[in-house]
């Protein structure tokens, strides 16, 4: 229906024009001896001016062009060529055409500049040879935009992002926390062997979504000495590898089902009571806000198709240096380089992005990545440095080997894109940009880890001899050892475990502290008793420092078992503090005034506190590995010994008023210490029980 009233429309100007005359007549065998085409150029681009697309009220930036050739290709001269406004958006003024007739050239070209009209939308004109019949015309097509459109490119692009990377955040936290404290004994299953370390690098990464996360987490843990430098690098390949599967999910482009997830995932997580289905339906809603933010993206950037100063930048990418530039810069500035490769993909799905600029970008990517780990080395030891530089140094040298062999690289994942598994697929979609930017990235991390893998000790001491020790600076009075904030970001259960390896090493201090108090009643030596004060400081400091950090944990949005540890934990603090105070504050300066006096203990008197002492020592140590193993069968042990330990203290007493019946001197004298030490020593068995009582607590609400 349109083209017929289109042809109307052409018949009637034609009627019309022959009606008043032109200065010129062609006959019918003249016009159709030449035909018009629509000129092309490989140096211009919309040489011929279609398709273009500009701002409303505008002039077009190239004019229109159409070429008169005759049957035998050859351009004619000076013949006349019509041109005609032929639709526009309703209610439009301002739109019209510079000439309506113009005379062609000596290539055979006619020319017209054409203004958009005030309003938005499709503008289309014809050229039609003059005093032709109605079938010889070009229909040309513009789009105008509001003059404000580059910055809703860019609130769509910023909002898309955004969700983008809050579906990565959702996706992540919900796999976090299906994983539980699986994901926290990870370290401790590491052994020697080195492809078991590349196994358990992709899995974290996998889980938490982010290689820069997880060398983090290294950087902390080499740092906070749980683990070696050495143990790291089998992870750090693994990484690469783990953060490339995010890609090839969003790759699979499920944009149209974005909504459905996001329905799905939001009905699984606030409806269901299950905490395990809770967790999934967080993944599913992170997955649907994610490629729902790609689609925002997508959207965003379709006036960019036409863009002509992008598309030359788009170009420019297809140069090895500037593209792996432009990768690392943006990769760096957003540290997420499956983020970025998510931009790819999005640019890629608009037609945008081609596979030569791609794998540039995916090099440069890789370098970017690891911006975030060099960053919080900064102020860290040698060993942490060390893993941030290896990880850094990795990635540059697989740029710097696959730089010289991009164009044989893209040739050989256009011929890889084709095998997807043995089920029947779709070779066109497969074949598509976005499928061959993730398994490129997929690719380049792959062969990179299949190549260091076998020198990884090489490697280590070349690593070792670019960062020489440093000369030892002074250290402040006291510090944590394990305490990290980058992983207190990033990941509250492993934040909880560094957090209890601190307690543990305060439950050690404070085991010493008791160790080194009862010898100076023995031996009247106080210089022991400064150390103890010391250390007493040095627990308050630990208590303060762990307490925030674990109620920093606790104000995450974590699950209600990671919460109830951390409250174990602070509970388990307070009593190794109390443990302190009764040595530091106590028995400490019993032992001050004790060495400066001249009373002394009987035999029997020495040996019962001598040997309560030890009790009290083996409770406390119980107490410490209670906590480490979280072993319930050794807490309800050390509830059954605090009961013979409290039954002993008595039984202590009463010989000791045996000999105060028989007026041993040295007992009479000394009594009052002698039974203030035995009770001071049930308190601490008391405390020291107190945390095998917590963990038992807390573990029957579990």
């Amino acid at each position: 229906m349109r083209r017929l009233i289109f042809k109307s429309l052409l018949a009637f100007i034609l009627l019309f024009e022959v009606t008043v005359g032109f200065s010129r007549v062609i006959v019918n065998d003249s016009v159709d001896s030449v035909k018009l085409l629509k000129p092309r150029s490989d140096e211009v681009y919309h040489f011929s001016g279609d398709e273009q697309i500009h701002t409303v009220n505008n002039y077009l930036r190239n004019s229109v062009k159409t070429r008169v050739v005759d049957h035998g290709g050859r351009p004619v001269e000076d013949y006349p060529v019509c041109f005609r406004k032929v639709s526009a958006p309703a209610e439009v003024s301002g739109f019209s055409l510079h000439d309506t007739l113009v005379y062609t050239d000596s290539s055979g070209l006619a020319a017209t500049r054409v203004k958009l009209g005030d309003k938005p939308g499709q503008y289309e004109i014809a050229a039609f040879l003059h005093g032709s019949a109605e079938d010889h015309f070009l229909v040309y097509r513009f789009y105008a935009r509001e003059k404000n459109w580059g910055f809703f490119v860019i609130v769509g692009l910023l909002g898309g992002l955004g969700l983008f990377l809050l579906g990565m955040t959702m996706m992540s936290e919900g796999m976090r926390s299906a994983a539980g404290g699986r994901m926290r004994s990870v370290l401790s299953h590491l052994t020697h062997n080195k492809l078991v370390a590349v196994g358990v690098g992709t899995l974290l990464t996998t889980i938490i979504q982010s290689s820069s996360a997880s060398t983090v987490m290294l950087v902390s843990f080499v740092h906070s000495k749980l683990m070696k430098f050495r143990q790291t690098l089998g992870i750090i390949l693994g990484a690469g590898i783990g953060t490339t599967i995010t890609a090839q999910v969003i790759a699979f482009n499920l944009t149209n089902y974005a909504l459905l997830m996001i329905g799905v995932g939001f009905i699984l997580n606030f409806f269901i009571q299950s905490q395990r289905v809770k967790y999934i339906g967080r993944i599913i809603l992170g997955f649907g806000v994610l490629f729902y933010g790609m689609h925002v993206m997508s959207q965003s950037m379709e006036p960019l198709q036409n863009h002509s100063p992008f598309i030359n930048v788009m170009l420019k990418l297809e140069t090895p240096l500037i593209g792996i530039l432009a990768g690392a810069l943006f990769t760096a500035l957003i540290q997420s380089s499956s983020a970025f490769i998510g931009i790819m993909i999005t640019l890629a799905v608009q037609g945008l992005l081609t596979v030569e600029a791609s794998v540039p970008l995916i090099l440069g990517a890789n370098v970017g990545t690891s911006a975030t780990a060099l960053l919080a080395s900064i102020n860290t030891s040698n060993e942490a440095r060390k893993v941030a530089i290896a990880h850094t140094a990795a990635k540059v040298f697989g740029v710097l080997l696959f730089i010289w062999w991009i164009p044989g690289f893209v040739d050989l994942i256009r011929g890889i894109s084709f095998i997807e598994g043995n089920a029947p697929v779709n070779p066109d979609a497969l074949k598509s940009t976005p499928r061959q930017i993730a398994n490129a990235h997929t690719l380049f991390n792959v062969v990179m880890a299949l190549i260091l893998f076998p020198f990884m000790d090489h490697f280590a001491r070349l690593i070792d001899g670019l960062i020489k020790e440093k000369e030892e600076q002074e250290k402040p009075a006291f510090r944590t050892v394990y305490l990290d904030r980058n992983v207190l970001r990033s990941s509250a259960p492993l934040a909880l475990n560094l957090a209890k390896e601190e307690v543990l090493r305060m439950g050690n201090i404070v085991e010493e502290m008791l160790r080194h108090v009862i010898p100076p009643f023995f031996e009247r030596d106080a210089s022991q008793l400064d150390y103890i004060e010391q250390k007493e400081k040095e627990v308050n400091f630990l208590r303060d420092r762990i307490k925030d950090y674990l109620l920093r944990i606790s104000r995450q949005d974590i699950e209600e078992e990671r919460v109830n540890e951390a409250f174990q934990l602070i509970y388990t603090v307070k009593e190794f503090e109390q443990i302190a105070d009764t040595i530091s504050v106590n028995i400490a300066q019993k032992a001050r005034s004790w060495c400066s006096s001249d009373l002394e203990f009987s035999e029997e008197g020495k040996q019962e506190i001598a040997d309560y002492h030890t009790r009290a020592l083996k409770q406390l140590s119980r107490a410490v590995d209670v906590l480490r193993e979280v072993n319930l069968e050794k807490a309800k042990q050390m509830k059954k010994k605090y009961k013979k330990y409290r039954n002993m203290a008595l039984e202590l007493e009463k010989q000791h008023y045996e000999r105060l019946k028989e007026e041993v001197s040295k007992s009479v004298t000394s009594s009052k210490t002698h039974l203030e030490l035995l009770s001071l020593l049930k308190i601490i068995n008391e405390r020291a029980t107190n945390i095998a009582r917590i963990l038992l607590k807390w573990s029957e609400k579990v």
